[in-house]
């Protein structure tokens, strides 16, 4: 049968989402986790293989990532969530478990994705929230230029070639995603950025992030933002945002296959994000 996990975790503690050699990752925890509750050795031939909706970066947290696997065994949905957290370290959580059809995808399914990256602005940084969100250096008397930010926005909604926000790392087959919404709320010391697309190239939210903040603070224009989308030259749009802010916040799938929202309960992030 095939199941649906919900996952919250910081990603301060690991090498990204994705497997890696010699390298700590989220993935193995998870698989670990799932083969030791259901009774497979890690170390055995085929054990549980977990297929997510969003492949995070080091250092980039989740609040709503959606994986699914196939196993053999049944379990209540509410033992799935309980055993697998048994064997998790405390950094990652499922929230909830469901069996889904064979016709779900974590990955394929999604047709929407929604990231919020949370940045503390001000005279000092806060050792408090130092893996938890972006910092900027602002003096005492000083605040980003938010309707500056917003109308550079607006240039990005739609279906674009953002070739200008991509790692060159990145292995997508296409560089052109659709946008449909980026909001961006001031609470000093906090700005917020909320980015909902179909998908994202890598780095791209970082990269965009990048890119406001040198709006934000007078050093670019708002046209600016425009100039860069439509350039398709990483090489002049901001650098690589820190990771640090970076939160995987929902997954979207269609009605059919019931997929619980993300359980923002726990989450630290003010609820009106969501």
């Amino acid at each position: 049968m095939r199941i649906a996990l919900g996952l919250q975790y910081d990603g301060s503690p690991y090498s990204g989402w994705q497997t890696q050699v010699n390298q700590r990752t989220i993935q193995d925890e998870l698989e670990c986790a799932i083969s030791a509750f259901v009774g497979i050795e890690a170390t055995h031939s085929h054990p549980i293989r977990v297929i997510t909706a969003g492949r995070t970066d080091t250092g980039v947290h989740a609040l709503g990532q959606v994986v699914h696997f196939d196993v053999e065994v049944e379990r209540e949905n509410w033992s799935w969530v309980r055993g697998v957290n048994s064997f998790l370290p405390e950094s990652i959580v499922v929230n909830w478990a469901q069996p889904v059809s064979e016709e779900f995808s974590a990955r394929y399914s999604a047709h929407e994705r929604t990231y919020i990256y949370a940045l503390h602005a001000g005279p000092c940084r806060s050792p408090m929230t130092a893996s938890r969100a972006g910092y900027v250096m602002l003096p005492p008397d000083r605040w980003f230029d938010i309707d500056a930010m917003k109308r550079a926005a607006e240039c990005l909604i739609g279906e674009y070639d953002f070739t200008s926000f991509r790692s060159s790392e990145c292995q997508s087959k296409t560089p052109i995603k659709t946008m449909y919404s980026i909001d961006i709320e001031s609470a000093e010391p906090w700005l917020y950025f909320k980015i909902r697309g179909n998908a994202f190239l890598h780095h791209m939210v970082r990269n965009l992030v990048g890119s406001f903040l040198q709006i934000g603070v007078g050093k670019r224009s708002s046209e600016w933002m425009a100039e860069v989308l439509q350039a398709k030259d990483r090489s002049i749009a901001a650098p690589t945002f820190s990771p640090a802010g970076l939160y995987l916040a929902q997954i979207a799938y269609p009605a059919e296959f019931n997929i619980p929202p993300p359980w923002l309960h726990n989450s630290w992030l003010p609820k009106s994000l969501f």
